[in-house]
This record gives C-alpha cells, sequence and structure tokens, in this order.
C-alpha cells in the first residue's frame, strides 16, 4: 500500500490566504465544504454538467466538482458567500428573484456567480449569448421560464 501524499496548499479564497494540507486529488467543492465550511456551493451531477458547484479560479467560471486542489495552488478562488455580498451581484439577484428564476435555491448560488461573471463582462453579452452560457446551469424546480426572463431583463438586446 502506498502511503496517502499530501500537499501543503496555499492559495486565496474570498480574498483571504489559505493554507491547508490535503491531498493532492480532492476535489475543489470538497476542500471549500469540508475544510473551509463554504458551503454555498453545491454538491450535483459531480461530473460537471449542472452548475450547483460554479465558482471562480482567477475571475472565470469553473465548475468546483472538476477542479483538483492541486491546481489550486497559487490561485485565487471566489466563492457565492462573496459574490452574493457584492454589489456587482444585486442586480443579477434582483433580476432572479423578480423573475421567478428560483425557487427551492438549490441551483441560485450557480446562477448567481454565472450570471454576474457575464453581466460584468464588457462589452456584455447579449440575451442569446447570455441564455447559451448559462445552459449548463440546472434547475430541476423552474422549467426555465423564470431563468430566461432574468436573462432578458439583465442582458437586453
Amino acid at each position: 500500500m502506498n502511503p496517502v501524499t499530501r500537499i501543503d496548499l496555499q492559495c486565496t479564497v474570498n480574498g483571504e490566504p489559505v493554507r491547508l494540507s490535503c491531498e493532492p486529488t480532492r476535489r475543489l467543492l470538497e476542500v471549500l465544504r469540508e475544510d473551509l465550511g463554504l458551503t454555498g456551493a453545491k454538491p450535483g451531477c459531480g461530473v460537471g454538467r449542472c452548475g450547483a458547484c460554479l465558482v471562480w479560479v482567477d475571475g472565470e467560471p469553473v465548475n468546483a466538482c472538476l477542479v483538483m486542489a492541486y491546481r489550486l495552488q497559487g490561485r485565487a478562488v471566489t466563492t457565492i458567500e462573496s459574490v452574493g455580498e457584492r454589489l456587482e451581484s444585486a442586480p443579477v439577484r434582483e433580476a432572479l428573484a423578480r423573475c421567478g428564476a428560483v425557487q427551492c435555491g438549490y441551483c441560485a448560488p450557480g446562477l448567481v456567480m454565472m450570471l454576474t461573471h457575464l453581466h460584468a463582462r464588457q462589452p456584455r453579452p447579449d440575451a442569446a449569448q447570455a441564455s447559451a452560457q448559462v445552459c449548463g446551469q440546472l434547475c430541476r424546480c423552474t422549467g426555465y421560464a423564470g431563468l430566461q426572463r432574468a436573462v432578458e431583463v439583465l442582458f437586453p438586446d
């Protein structure tokens, strides 16, 4: 039996330096939820298809279930715990609520993360481009009509 190899991981999470020792093959989602107590990113499909675990790594959206811990060395991770408090996410949160885009809320963190990322881009995508980008965000409750309305509010043609 081979001993389990550990790495000393140093990265930034929500603007704060983080140091921890972990197995290099642990997933970012596990590190966030189990080691750091940041439970906003949700476990869903585990294969990068549902978007429930979406976070930003170095400012770009990634599914945390697909990123191994060793890939985080020196990188910056941003989660819904940080973005949800930022002024830049307010239009997204308001549009999702006003348009009935969420019900149970399980998918909401990933939706807010993706839509906030798209909304902050310059130039912003149009509604069709934004819809294509959020197609990887699965929701079991809403039927997507509310999400489409929110996208149209946030990304007018």
